[in-house]
């Protein structure tokens, strides 16, 4: 199925296994979100369960805060990554802060789903990827899939946890087709995880870069260089281990983001790889990111997105070395 699908199939499977499920957003209900991932659920679970919220993000989570303290699970939209900056305040100083702040008394199984990224042609306020600042922020728990399959099952444990949980989800991505496995459990919501084999350099990223990743590796086989390929999957916390285990082995690592480099995820996976594995590296962990600038209008994306070709100038850099 597509990754809208599974990410529909997984929601509704978690609103039937628990009636303190909530949905909650902007169109969500009758239209089905603008990507159309919660289609049908207002109409099966009723609109006391997927309620149409005005456009008002602060409100929209400090509502959803609420809930969570009389013992529900909302699962906030944000329709479009842009979107996210009104509800800052209310996620990073309230929601991430109630745990700490009542020592451990109070859960927060709030998860807030966020299409983030480009690819998609949009225009200002639509294309961003806010990650690092909800990874940076102690309390919150960050994750992306970038298959079917991880959108499945992680937006299930994402709301299963009893901590908030930020849900990046690439948006490029919701029409990519995967196979399902709806009936075997996938790996743990921040396990990272080695999706090609390979021997000469490590590629590491999330999301959408996961699919340029093989691509690049595809590239690169061709021309006689084997690329390792490793889909993060959780932003915070980091499953390190198999990155360090493939840092060791291949010696050299390309890290690659959409968002900006400028004291991005990129910085701290390069440093803490180093740290952990400095004498089995052969150059330095290398970094493809989108440039220091605001996203920009859809004509110029293509430039600003890193693509196989910029991902195989830093596999070269690597290897000269």
């Amino acid at each position: 199925m597509t990754f809208g699908k599974a990410m529909n199939a997984g929601l509704r499977r978690a609103m039937e296994e628990s009636d303190r499920v909530l949905l909650m957003g902007e169109d969500i209900g009758e239209l089905g979100g603008v990507f159309r991932v919660t289609e049908h659920l207002k109409r099966d679970f009723g609109a006391n369960r997927v309620l149409d919220t005005p456009l008002a993000e602060a409100g929209i989570v400090g509502s959803a805060i609420g809930l969570a303290m009389a013992g529900f699970r909302p699962v906030v939209e944000i329709q479009f990554d842009g979107f996210v900056f009104p509800a800052f305040d209310q996620i990073t100083t309230q929601l991430a802060k109630l745990t700490n702040r009542h020592e451990g008394s109070l859960s927060m199984p709030v998860v807030i789903r966020i299409p983030y990224g480009g690819h998609i042609g949009a225009v200002e306020h639509h294309q961003e990827s806010p990650e690092a600042y909800f990874a940076h922020t102690p309390g919150l728990r960050v994750v992306s899939p970038s298959t079917p399959n991880d959108a499945y099952w992680m937006i299930q444990d994402a709301i299963a946890s009893d901590d908030p949980v930020i849900f990046m989800e690439p948006k490029s991505r919701y029409w990519q087709k995967g196979e399902v496995q709806t009936d075997e459990r996938g790996l743990d919501l921040h396990a990272s995880r080695v999706v090609r084999e390979g021997s000469d350099v490590t590629l590491v990223g999330h999301g959408a870069m996961v699919s340029v990743l093989l691509q690049a590796a595809a590239i690169a086989e061709g021309e006689g260089t084997s690329c390792e390929v490793i889909d993060l999957r959780s932003i915070s916390p980091v499953d390190y281990a198999p990155l360090v285990e493939s840092a060791r082995k291949t010696g050299r690592m390309v890290w690659a983001q959409e968002a900006p480099g400028h004291l991005g995820l990129g910085g701290e996976i390069a440093a803490t790889v180093t740290e952990r594995a400095f004498y089995s590296l052969e150059a330095p962990v290398l970094r493809v990111s989108g440039f220091d600038v605001p996203f920009p209008p859809a004509k110029l994306e293509g430039l600003f997105l890193p693509d196989a070709d910029r991902v195989l100038e830093a596999v070269d850099r690597a290897l000269a070395f």
